[in-house]
């Protein structure tokens, strides 16, 4: 059951988005929320848990832009709703799951609600950061100076290049949809940069490990073994 927070300035067009999405979500709502600034929507933020957060970037003169960094830090999907169009590629590389430009209609935004609950990557493949919240901060990490995502639970767990581990609010498989593609699941609970992968071990009973270039070795599923291998050719 979703829950979704919809923060536009304009009700027309809020109520617009929110009839769209219960369309498209039918019975799968447990809530919806309108907020008409920016402030109101991190207030709600701040006191209740979303699935989805639906985002204008100019909200009575307020630049939604500043706080995307700590909105995409969330456990939640960001997805931005705007006229503003030169923002998409920059919108993108901050890690928000689709950019639906205005005006929009019920078939493009439902495309990018169905990215939600998909598997898929995003189209888009830009992602360069990784917002984490950290000791009421947002700090903001080079997608390239990650080394591999190890599922947490709800959570993931960043290692990065510098030995540093950072825990993020999102899940490992949310992080797979925003990823680039250099990005592969070699296991149930490890996504890691190919880039940074030195070679496949194969070791007595048909088990597998990947060696990474800094000597680290992780687990590879059985299932994932093959494909794995033909990107790695």
């Amino acid at each position: 059951m979703m829950k979704i927070l919809i923060i536009e300035d304009e009700a027309r067009i809020a109520k617009r988005i929110e009839r769209m999405t219960r369309n498209f979500f039918e019975q799968n709502i447990s809530a919806i929320t309108i907020c008409d600034s920016l402030q109101k929507g991190l207030t709600y933020i701040e006191k209740n848990t979303i699935d989805i957060l639906l985002l204008d970037l100019n909200l009575n003169g307020e630049n939604g832009f500043e706080i995307l960094k700590s909105m995409v830090a969330g456990s939640f999907h960001t997805i931005i709703v705007s006229a503003y169009t030169d923002k998409a590629i920059d919108a993108f590389t901050y890690g928000v799951l689709d950019f639906v430009p205005k005006p929009f209609d019920q078939t493009r935004l439902s495309m990018a609600l169905r990215r939600v609950t998909s598997v898929e990557k995003t189209t888009a493949g830009t992602m360069k950061y990784l917002a984490v919240k950290k000791a009421g901060h947002t700090r903001m990490i080079a997608v390239k100076d990650v080394l591999y995502v190890k599922g947490a639970g709800i959570y993931s767990e960043l290692y990065l290049q510098n030995g540093q581990q950072e825990l993020h609010d999102k899940s490992m498989e949310m992080l797979e949809q925003l990823l680039p593609g250099s990005f592969e699941r070699i296991h149930k609970s490890y996504l890691i940069s190919l880039d940074q992968a030195e070679k496949i071990i194969i070791r007595p009973g048909s088990s597998y490990s990947l060696l990474l270039k800094n000597g680290e070795t992780l687990p590879i599923g059985r299932s994932r073994y093959k494909e794995l291998k033909r990107k790695m050719i």
